[in-house]
């Protein structure tokens, strides 16, 4: 995980608004240690609280942790009903202690009925507690899908009689769930697989990438700040040159 241009060279950028973390790797842990893929979700714990106190810590703005996605309720029942009950401690937990630093959270998906009651129940009183917050957001994407938001986007237009010729991309982006997002500056997707997996697709069209080897339960907030380091050492053009 090298910067594009070498340490001290040119001026850095300032730290990325947005951060995003595609939190990958937790059944691989789990297997090299010939342990049930549940003990890598329970492991993976330690790494989300220790990334959320990082980024706040450097002045990311924006964290959104990619938790369950809409393709993860094809995972067999028993790992769905650990993720649900493991969440839910989770959630419940660290609610306290989120609050306590000012983090405004908020959850993107988390629509689908299969979803327990009593978490749904938890993600919305997390939500309520922490909407008056003024310090970082943090974007819980459970029962997330990327093409689903843009899918639900396009009803939403429909629904409000938006013609066709008035759609452009900030009409577009009005509709689509959370719309106060800004797009993301950098993703992280731990264990080195290198796929978007849709994630915040409207939102990462024009993210930098970061792929670091480590597998999520062994990511420690010093595998952050190198991230951010690496993005601070990069150029960004969005299709342009630099002149």
């Amino acid at each position: 995980m090298q910067p594009r241009h070498p340490p001290g060279e040119g001026r850095q950028r300032p730290v990325p608004r947005h951060v995003a973390c595609v939190m990958d790797g937790n059944g691989r842990w789990a297997q090299q240690r010939s342990l049930p893929r549940t003990s890598g979700h329970r492991a993976a714990e330690t790494t989300v609280i220790e990334v959320i106190e990082a980024a706040r810590s450097a002045g990311v703005e924006w964290l959104s942790l990619y938790a369950f996605s809409t393709e993860n309720w094809r995972r067999p029942g028993e790992e769905i009903d650990f993720l649900m009950r493991l969440v839910r401690r989770v959630v419940r937990k660290h609610a306290a202690l989120l609050y306590a630093r000012g983090i405004r959270c908020r959850l993107l998906g988390a629509e689908d009925p299969r979803i327990p009651t009593p978490l749904a129940q938890d993600f919305a009183d997390l939500t309520t507690l922490t909407e008056n917050n003024r310090g970082m957001t943090l974007t819980v994407a459970f029962d997330h899908g990327g093409r689903q938001d843009i899918v639900s986007a396009a009803r939403s237009l429909i629904r409000a009689g938006v013609s066709a010729d008035a759609v452009d991309q900030a009409s577009f982006a009005a509709h689509l769930p959370i719309p106060d997002t800004p797009d993301v500056d950098l993703v992280i997707r731990t264990s080195g697989e290198q796929r978007i997996s849709n994630f915040m697709l409207w939102q990462v069209a024009y993210a930098e990438w970061i792929f670091p080897p480590v597998l999520w339960p062994d990511f420690r907030a010093s595998h952050f700040l190198e991230c951010l380091h690496d993005y601070r050492s990069r150029d960004r053009r969005f299709g342009g040159v630099t002149s």
